[in-house]
């Protein structure tokens, strides 16, 4: 690992080579001296074959006949397996690969902007070899570890029992051993190649908005919105394309006479979702700690000790800080929706077969295929939200958040008609003829509930609002006044959203079994699925909701690439206004993505109980915590909760401490640096926090992935010699329903008080309380340093975690039975 990071270092060189074009502050303001040091852009070109990603340079070599060939050959193929699955899925396919050239258009229309002035183009370069450079060795980690566990579930699989309907079906061991291989590597590229879309987009149109910000800020705000538009159709088209494909091969070879039931098939694509999950909860957690270490490293020594601007060309950790910000917010956040839609669509399918099988439905593909269809809805209505966002404004003076939320107004406008025909023409039964208006409600809970978080979100991390404005008048007063204000309100924001999550979950648990649809005893049996169809609901914008969340660190990259080519201060407030403003739509997507990770994560807790319901052939529908040993799991579950996030959170703290080091001696060694005499060594603090950020992903990561088996292995053992039925099954149980409680109280609150202590400074730069460099100023840096590991590492890795969990103990599921 350390020599693909020297390997990285040297990739880096770059860095040593910028352009700094500075104000010598001791003579005329209008003369400037500049420092011509650069390697030409020719030159960099040159090279860039060489800095390549493997993976992207292995497919460019590939001759473009073979490849088109190839391509239209598979492409046949999955359409022919997908129409004798159903027509539904030819819509499905056809509408995602539409909207997938449609995101192609949006990226086209960003490359064509202009690049802004030379000094730009070449902080740029640096930051895209930074974050390139970074990605690669990640990812190249990664998937050493994807493999190895790859391996661990295929022998697992070769020595677990089959369900009572695989084994009728005549399907062996070691074909559910490579099928759920094939699957989870399948979901853990995917996951891959959403994270590596993400921060491909961010690191080309952080320059374009920069060089748009200095006509207006509106079209430097399109310009971000179309880059994150790209990124989020491609993420979401993605997801909906791999769960379609690999559900209409299974389907084609495995339902036949004599084989599985059509209601199975959901059951055997956990795989994919356990790939997604894994695959981003490291990059979620290695993409946080990088981003994070640079951040509090630039920040304590720049700002607190040496008094000078954020992203200031003279910190030699600015350009791993803003290198952080695609690695941490962009590839990481990529990863984590994708994972979180394959987790929600792939349970909810389960559901749906599970509810058609106990209700004895006569055709349970309207059930099945309906949450692949509101996220293709999803796609449509997302870009016409994006497009509505025009590149004039009309009057002065805007917020900007005023006009992204016009644009989910549209997206959400849209998708209440388009979740409501789909609820009429796949949920429609004649054994219960109104169910599908039901499920409607169901899902106009789900949807009412996402604006609800987002407004929640809001509130209390917008300085517009009280929250956080009381929080930047504590810090008037010292850093500890300012620490309380933070921690008290990111305690009291975990009330409203858990309120509105428990509103929403009984609300159409209710709708659900109200539908009419009974089982053969005659109780209602539509409320899980009634759930299921609330979280589609709520993520029925979800495209649009990962623009505006991918809008925010591009809008930083534009900020620091301004302030580094010494651009007019005009210009800086407008990247200051539109950074405040991603900071505002980061929090309110991390409160949209925790909704949405709760809501499912009960889906997969249900799924779980079916599973081993169907492995055993005895039900499993309650876990009773009156017994010791399941309690005891549910211990050790909300355990992991804060074992985790502390691991993470000191992560953090030792990777920022060496960036920290790293800083203070150049600034000693160099006193060159702060009169512009001499240039920082930008590489060596990017090598210091990739190869720290790299190391530190590990140990976190694997917690989550061992806890649970170790926990219904040990519990299973246990229960044979005490004669216990099934305890490893209930203590994982117990375990993951704790887990999952308390994962969602801790992420509301790191993500809520890191918001709100961000855009605390924010509201005091903007000249309140004294400004930049009163006292004030430098309490709200302390509340925003120990913010950073809260909101962009812990808190998002407390997303994943939570839903990673679920899908393993669907998966690992036999390990826990006796």
């Amino acid at each position: 690992m350390k020599n693909a990071m020297r390997n990285s270092a040297t990739d880096l060189a770059a860095l040593d080579r910028l352009r700094v074009r500075v104000t010598n502050v001791e003579k005329d303001p209008e003369s400037q001296q500049t420092y011509d040091t650069y390697t030409p852009l020719d030159k960099r070109r040159g090279t860039q074959s060489a800095r390549m990603n493997p993976i992207v340079r292995t497919l460019a070599s590939i001759d473009r006949r073979v490849a088109l060939s190839v391509g239209g050959c598979l492409s046949l193929f999955v359409l022919y397996v997908g129409a004798k699955a159903s027509w539904t899925i030819i819509f499905v396919l056809t509408a995602c690969i539409g909207m997938l050239w449609f995101a192609l258009f949006l990226a086209r229309d960003v490359l064509s902007k202009d690049e802004g002035t030379k000094e730009m183009q070449e902080i740029s370069n640096a930051i895209r070899d930074g974050a390139e450079g970074y990605f690669n060795t990640q990812y190249s980690t990664i998937g050493k570890l994807s493999v190895v566990l790859c391996g661990v579930i295929y022998v697992i699989y070769l020595f677990r029992r089959e369900t009572p309907e695989q084994m009728e079906a005549g399907v062996s061991r070691g074909f559910m051993a490579t099928l759920t291989a094939f699957s989870f590597m399948s979901g853990a590229i995917c996951s891959g190649v959403a994270g590596y879309v993400g921060m491909w987009v961010s690191v080309r149109a952080n320059v374009r908005v920069s060089g748009a910000a200095r006509r207006s800020a509106r079209e430097a705000l399109q310009i971000a919105m179309r880059a994150g538009g790209f990124s989020a159709l491609l993420v979401v088209g993605m997801t909906v394309l791999g769960v379609t494909v690999l559900y209409s091969v299974f389907n084609y070879f495995l339902v036949t006479e004599g084989g599985l039931n059509p209601n199975d098939i959901p059951l055997l694509l956990v795989g994919y979702g356990f790939g997604a999950s894994f695959v981003a909860l490291f990059a979620q957690l290695g993409g946080g700690i990088y981003t994070k270490a640079a951040d509090v490293g630039a920040d304590l020594v720049g700002k607190v000790e040496q008094g000078i601007p954020e992203d200031d060309p003279r910190n030699p950790a600015v350009i791993a800080d803003l290198v952080g910000d695609n690695v941490g917010d962009c590839a990481a956040r990529g990863a984590d929706l994708f994972e979180s839609i394959a987790a929600e669509v792939i349970s909810a399918m389960i559901l749906g077969g599970t509810l058609c099988k106990k209700s004895k439905l006569p055709d349970s593909t309207g059930f099945i295929l309906f949450p692949l269809v509101v996220h293709t809805m999803d796609l449509i209505v997302s870009a016409a939200g994006i497009m509505s966002i025009g590149g004039r404004s009309t009057r002065s003076n805007e917020d900007p958040y005023s006009v992204m939320t016009g644009g989910y107004n549209v997206a959400i406008v849209l998708s209440i008609i388009s979740f409501i025909g789909s609820c009429r023409f796949m949920l429609y039964t004649p054994v219960a003829p109104n169910a599908w208006l039901y499920f409607a409600g169901c899902g106009m809970v789900g949807v009412a509930t996402a604006y609800v978080f987002v407004w929640i979100a809001q509130y209390y991390t917008d300085y517009k609002f009280r929250p956080v404005r009381m929080v930047a008048e504590a810090s008037t007063t010292g850093h500890a006044t300012n620490i309380i204000a933070g921690v008290g309100l990111g305690m009291e924001a975990t009330a409203l959203p858990v309120i509105a999550m428990s509103t929403a979950l009984i609300s159409s648990y209710w709708l659900g079994n109200s539908s009419g649809l009974m089982d053969a005893e005659g109780k209602p049996s539509g409320g899980l699925f009634g759930t299921a169809v609330a979280t589609m609901g709520m993520l029925s914008t979800a495209a649009y909701v990962l623009s505006m969340d991918i809008f925010g660190p591009i809008a930083d990259n534009a900020g620091g690439i301004i302030e580094m080519s010494q651009q007019p201060e005009s210009v800086r407030e407008i990247t200051d206004l539109l950074d405040a403003v991603g900071n505002t739509t980061k929090a309110t997507t991390k409160g949209y993505a925790i909704g949405s990770a709760g809501l499912a994560s009960f889906l997969l807790f249900s799924a779980y109980l079916d599973e081993v319901s169907s492995f055993t052939g005895k039900p499993f529908k309650q876990v009773d915590i009156a017994i010791p040993e399941v309690f005891i799991g549910g211990l050790l579950g909300s355990m992991l909760v804060y074992l985790f996030s502390a691991w993470a959170c000191v992560a953090v703290g030792r990777s920022a401490q060496e960036v920290v080091n790293e800083v203070r001696r150049q600034f000693a060694e160099r006193p060159g640096i702060m009169t512009f005499n001499e240039k920082p060594d930008y590489a060596r603090c990017v090598s210091i926090v990739a190869e720290s950020a790299l190391r530190e992903m590990v140990r976190p990561g694997l917690l989550a992935v061992f806890a649970p088996c170790i926990v219904g292995v040990i519990f299973r053992i246990f229960g044979a010699y005490t004669g216990q039925e099934l305890l490893g099954a209930k203590a994982v149980a117990g375990m993951l329903m704790f887990a999952t409680v308390a994962g969602i109280l801790m992420a509301l609150f790191l993500n809520t008080a890191g918001g709100a202590w961000d855009n605390a400074k924010k509201y005091v730069e903007t000249g309140a309380h004294g400004g930049k460099g009163s006292e004030a100023h430098k309490a709200a840096v302390t509340g925003d340093t120990v913010g950073d590991p809260f909101k962009d590492t812990a808190g998002p890795s407390l997303h994943v975690l939570i839903k990673m969990l679920a899908t393993i103990t669907l998966v690992m599921a036999p390990l826990f039975l006796d």
